[in-house]
């Protein structure tokens, strides 16, 4: 190929370069790329309760500590520890014979002054005819009732000793006070308990219900007050409050509780008040001394607002922000302050007002400043768009 010829060509090329590129910028000036899709809510008021997450401690509701009442040898030990027991089970037994001879010799001594009363009434009954007739004297009389009310008395004690040595023979059965749960034994069989002290044995303690003991501050609580006497919370009645147990692993405790009481003085070390809570235990999932997290509906906002918990964004200094779109459709991102999360909702304290258009999904989408087509936000739509999408290629690689 000669000089001119290569010449041509490489005009050629050029020519058809500049034509394509004409043509490409002709076909984008026609058909412009229309502004991305971003799904969006608007904001509105509404009224959501005001809980406050506490943290807090199981305890029973009702605990007995089972101890030795009389002295005496452990010869049995009846219960399985860690069992459910019923009041009036016996949990130990102590070796009973020195309260049956206690009690046999207690009957006998009330058998002899019931003898002696039925004497000395029947003399009381003579003198007292001798008197009558004049066969003895007024002193002889009063001698003889004394000696009978004597003998009331004397066998009046000694029934008391009769019912003691019973009540001791008894206690020789060591059982559990309530229903409940006990623990581990204290002590085994062999062992001499309730020499000089009630020995502790055992605990038992009531589970089907718990209380949660949990703390607030009591500037949270001034506060509190403070809301309400401005309206800017509403109080929640008594009967309607609710209380519920985050467990350790996060998980939501399932059974609701009731607020029990406010206590009514300060700890000084901590300026905490402490609450309790009842719940419903009917599984024995919770423990006494349990850490738990207490969420506590303490009033009502009437005209919160709240936003889903993805459109919130952190910038690089940590702040909070929301990306609203405005009346040109436009996006721009706006600092706010935000308070705590509510059926999954952040709740807005400050920069957002109500009507704001506020974005949940496509942020990828766009810069701050680009023009959007806002479309309304529902929940869980994308997560199903994209199930099937997947699942859609999953089928398609099965066909190919």
């Amino acid at each position: 190929m000669n000089r001119s010829s290569a010449l041509l060509l490489l005009a050629g090329l050029g020519l058809a370069a500049c034509s394509e590129a004409q043509t490409t910028v002709a076909t984008q000036e026609k058909g412009a790329t229309p502004p991305p899709k971003v799904s969006v809510v608007t904001l509105q008021p509404a009224p959501r309760p005001y809980v406050r997450e506490l943290p807090g401690r199981i305890a029973p509701v009702r605990i007995a500590e089972v101890r030795a009442r009389v002295p005496g040898i452990v010869v049995e030990r009846p219960f399985r520890q860690g069992a459910d027991v019923k009041a009036g089970d016996v949990l130990y037994r102590l070796d009973p014979k020195p309260y049956e001879v206690e009690l046999e010799a207690a009957k006998a001594a009330l058998a002899k002054a019931e003898a002696v009363l039925e004497q000395s009434e029947k003399q009381a009954k003579r003198i007292q005819e001798l008197l009558v007739g004049r066969a003895a004297s007024q002193v002889q009389h009063e001698t003889a009732v004394a000696t009978f009310r004597q003998a009331q008395a004397d066998v009046a004690a000694k029934q008391a000793e009769v019912a003691r040595a019973e009540l001791n023979l008894g206690y020789a059965s060591i059982r559990s006070p309530i229903d409940g749960r006990v623990g581990r034994a204290l002590v085994t069989e062999g062992a001499l308990v309730g020499q000089g002290e009630a020995t502790h044995l055992a605990t038992v303690q009531q589970l089907d219900r718990v209380y949660a003991d949990f703390t607030q501050s009591v500037e949270e609580l001034q506060q509190l007050r403070r809301d309400f006497e401005s309206g800017a919370l509403e109080q929640v009645a008594p009967d309607a409050a609710k209380v519920r147990l985050e467990l350790g692993d996060g998980t939501l405790y399932p059974h609701p509780g009731k607020l029990l009481f406010s206590d009514a003085s300060v700890d000084p070390s901590t300026g905490q008040v402490t609450l309790r809570g009842e719940f419903p235990n009917p599984k024995g999932e919770l423990l006494p001394g349990m850490y738990v997290r207490v969420q506590i509906e303490q009033g009502i906002d009437g005209d919160s607002l709240a936003v889903p918990q993805q459109a919130v964004q952190r910038d690089d200094a940590g702040e909070s922000r929301l990306y609203l779109v405005r009346d040109d459709n436009r996006a721009h991102a706006k600092p706010v302050r935000v308070g705590r999360v509510v059926d999954d909702q952040w709740l807005v304290l400050e920069g957002a007002q109500p009507g704001d258009k506020v974005v949940v999904e496509g942020f990828q989408k766009f810069v701050p400043g680009d023009v959007v087509d806002p479309v309304p936000w529902r929940p869980g739509h994308h997560r199903r768009a994209d199930a099937d999408a997947a699942a859609g290629e999953r089928t398609g690689s099965v066909v190919r």
